[in-house]
């Protein structure tokens, strides 16, 4: 039995594969069909006869309905393992290419790693309450659960005491989902609301953000509503580059949910670019300035670019804070290089892309012009990073001579990665 790309074990019957969710590689077990397709088949657990040694019992109560982890079920050495699997077989058979060396892998905690999530909130009237969480597995229900393992720890119980809070309402059929952001220092909780609470809501919410030691913030509408319940809100922040750099964050704003891989990460993207002092740097995709202020302290200049305007101004802004001057910050559509701006016309000795899951294939034509010596690619899809590997190593001159995962997700089935190229030239 193998590991499918979504976690569920993958066993041969009759020569048509059947994928049974909760089942893990080298068991054998019992199961029962829940769905038949002419090419496979799909099956539910009934019990395990022959154990893995890499099964263990889940921590989290929900495990199992709870769509949140897919992998608790499995020891976390053998989920990574799982995932550098996944990583070089995509990047074999999708890019045709294999790393020179395989990267250790960027770990963190296992457990209390989440510092973003959104949590939706449904007042169910079969149950007759509120329920606060992730969905359930494969459906569209919400899970009904009470306590959550990957959560920041001072948010653990965020699922049960929000259900709690919001049945307390008048607009507890009017809040569909509550964001938690936490930072270094503060912490903060976004409150989605189709209608305006009343003075007694708000008393109780704000008591409830104090509880937490969380500060609030209503959004009514799109992103532009957001506004904080009470006055100012004091700015989230986390460290990066041994504490040298903080990068302010808004409660939304995109951030790597897991700090600790972060920290790794940052140190692991500036180790393998190998910058020196006289290097033009390019960060695609840079967000709020996470490898881009670290980088601009090892270099002549940074350029980087992003496709969201408010995060160019966040990242400018985070380098004006810590007092960096040789980093510049474009808004450009990436995905659209024929109308890219003069910096696209510059060289660089070496550029690092953080793209979404979708992939930096249509900027990667640039490569040939900027000849860098050395490319950093991060990634959070294997299948897109296997398919710019190709592109980079087959058509744009590169070697690639290291790749390997970082668990930001542990008991996910996620995958992120980080991969190092190097000019043949």
């Amino acid at each position: 039995m193998d590991l499918a790309h979504d976690g569920r074990g993958v066993a041969r019957i009759d020569g048509k594969a059947v994928f049974i969710a909760g089942a893990l590689p080298g068991e054998r077990v019992r199961y029962r069909v829940i769905r038949q397709r002419r090419q496979m088949d799909e099956g539910a657990l009934s019990e395990v006869l022959i154990a893995s040694p890499e099964r263990v019992d889940p921590k989290c109560a929900h495990f199992g309905v709870c769509g949140g982890c897919s992998l608790q079920h499995m020891a976390p050495a053998a989920q990574l393992a799982a995932k550098e699997r996944q990583l070089l077989d995509n990047l074999e058979r999708i890019g045709r290419v294999r790393p020179e060396r395989v990267l250790a892998p960027v770990q963190g905690p296992n457990w209390a790693y989440r510092r973003r999530a959104r949590l939706g909130v449904k007042y169910v009237h079969k149950k007759g309450r509120v329920l606060a969480g992730f969905r359930e597995r494969e459906k569209p229900y919400l899970a009904d659960i009470r306590r959550c393992e990957i959560l920041s720890d001072r948010f653990a119980t965020l699922p049960q005491d929000l259900a709690a809070l919001v049945d307390t309402l008048a607009i507890r059929e009017k809040i569909p989902q509550v964001e938690v952001a936490v930072g270094d220092d503060q912490a903060a909780l976004v409150f989605r609301v189709l209608d305006t609470p009343s003075h007694e809501d708000l008393g109780k919410i704000e008591a409830f953000g104090a509880k937490f030691g969380a500060q609030i913030y209503l959004q009514s509408g799109g992103l532009d509503s957001i506004r904080p319940l009470q006055g100012i809100a004091t700015p989230l922040n986390y460290a990066v580059d041994g504490g040298e750099i903080k990068i302010e964050f808004g409660p939304v704003d995109f951030i790597q949910v897991n700090r600790e891989v972060n920290i790794s990460m940052v140190a692991a993207a500036v180790e393998l670019l190998q910058p020196v002092s006289s290097d033009s740097v390019l960060d695609l995709f840079c967000g709020l300035g996470n490898f881009t202020l670290p980088l601009a302290r090892r270099a002549s200049r940074v350029v980087g670019v992003e496709g969201d305007a408010a995060l160019v101004a966040k990242a400018a802004a985070n380098a004006g804070r810590n007092g960096i001057g040789n980093a510049a910050f474009l808004k450009e559509d990436l995905f659209d290089p024929a109308r890219l701006g003069p910096w696209a016309a510059e060289r660089y000795d070496v550029v690092l892309l953080d793209p979404p899951r979708a992939g930096a294939s249509e900027i990667l034509e640039r490569m040939a012009h900027w000849r860098p010596r050395r490319v950093v690619y991060i990634s959070c899809h294997p299948g897109s990073l296997a398919r710019d590997a190709g592109i980079l190593v087959q058509g744009q001159g590169f070697k690639l001579i290291g790749a390997g995962v970082m668990d930001m997700f542990p008991h996910t089935t996620h995958v992120e990665s980080i991969a190092v190229f190097e000019s043949r030239s």
